[in-house]
């Protein structure tokens, strides 16, 4: 059994939402209908090369490189080998989804601001090199559940590491069905397909290692500090502000594929969310009082999570762990966690080796959990 760490990094009040439990079965057929930002008609889900690097991209990041210079013209063409004509032409496309691009005889071409999208191939340039997650990042103007798409891609061999983000989505869920609001351009919605070598009973570690991504990602590009309710949710003073759903689809002793899913409430206010959210829901704009640039967070949280899939596929469960009870409010507490019809009350102790949740109930017995919904005894 691994220790429990209790060394708060940050403060805050504990949380008082429902804890809503991760890991659902995702074994059927999956239908849906996608609405595709950048293209026309239906995406097929084909297999695609290590990293999608487009024109588009790679125009980009030669713009974000340049800081607040230029590129010239001649420059781009001679680094992607196409015409100083093909250059202008990719470049008129960018200012038609918001980018506002100088062109200047001295300086070349300059990125003066980015509209507030999420455009794949933006999110690419921004999020650099990773060695699994964001090799392939796909991005929908809506669709059911980014859950949905991910669970159809992975059925049709796509490797793993595939990103889909969605700017609304119209069946958004948490576990049991449960509605996840997801207004046009106001959070970040996204799914992530991941293969790991792993067993089904410790596909739990992906649970906790999605929470520590998110932690750092969210404590570095706003300076707020997250908690974290075991097992997937982050809180901003007792409210959630994100949620992660983990569907897995495995045999009895190898898992065959998983989507992360995650939705991030970002720069909703108080009135977007439905009324009988807003006392135990919160927004990154509504905790900064001004909203977060959302391809930036993005891009910061595929890092994150890129870096901790590498941990846990090192073997390195125990470091992430170690990490997570630094940030969470569970470990330590008198919790009550109900699984259907029967309930638990204990202490919290810590994470076994697997991820799960180790409690000592109010009979003195060490219990192993997995899943259920939790709250805090008074």
């Amino acid at each position: 059994m691994r220790v429990a760490i209790r060394n708060k990094v940050c403060s805050g009040r504990r949380a008082e939402a429902d804890l809503i439990t991760l890991i659902e079965s995702a074994s059927s057929v999956i239908r849906y209908s996608i609405y595709p930002l950048q293209h026309a008609g239906r995406r097929s889900a084909v297999s695609l090369p290590s990293r999608i690097v487009t024109t588009d991209t790679q125009i980009l990041i030669a713009l974000r490189n340049a800081d607040n210079g230029g590129v010239s013209g001649a420059e781009l063409s001679q680094r992607l080998g196409v015409t100083r004509a093909a250059i202008w032409a990719r470049i008129e496309e960018l200012r038609k989804l918001g980018y506002d691009i100088e062109a200047s005889p001295v300086l070349g071409y300059r990125l003066v601001s980015a509209p507030d999208v999420l455009h794949a191939d933006d999110l690419l340039a921004h999020l650099g090199k990773t060695k699994v997650i964001g090799r392939d990042i796909r991005v929908f103007e809506q669709t059911t559940s980014t859950n949905d798409v991910v669970e159809k891609l992975a059925r049709d061999g796509v490797k793993e590491g595939v990103v889909v983000f969605a700017e609304s989505q119209t069946k958004g869920r948490g576990r049991l069905g449960r509605v996840w609001t997801s207004p046009a351009r106001k959070g970040l919605w996204f799914s992530v397909l991941l293969r790991p070598n792993l067993r089904p009973q410790e596909t739990t570690q992906l649970t906790v290692a999605a929470a520590t991504a998110l932690w750092r990602a969210i404590h570095q590009q706003t300076g707020l500090c997250p908690e974290i309710k075991w097992p997937n949710d982050i809180l901003l003073r007792g409210k959630k502000v994100v949620g992660i759903l983990t569907e897995l689809s495995a045999e009895v002793d190898r898992v065959k594929h998983i989507t992360l899913g995650v939705g991030v409430d970002a720069n909703l206010t108080a009135s977007e969310f439905p009324v009988e959210l807003r006392k135990i829901a919160t927004s990154l704009r509504i905790e900064l009082g001004q909203p977060v640039v959302r391809a930036e967070l993005a891009t910061a949280i595929l890092r994150e999570l890129d870096a901790d899939y590498a941990r846990i596929n090192a073997g390195k469960f125990a470091d992430v762990a170690d990490e997570w009870e630094e940030h969470c409010t569970t470990i330590g507490q008198r919790v009550v966690i109900n699984q259907g019809g029967r309930k638990l009350r204990g202490r919290a102790e810590s994470l076994d080796d697997d991820g799960a949740l180790q409690l000592r109930t109010e009979h003195g017995r060490l219990e192993r959990i997995i899943g259920g919904d939790v709250t805090f005894e008074k």
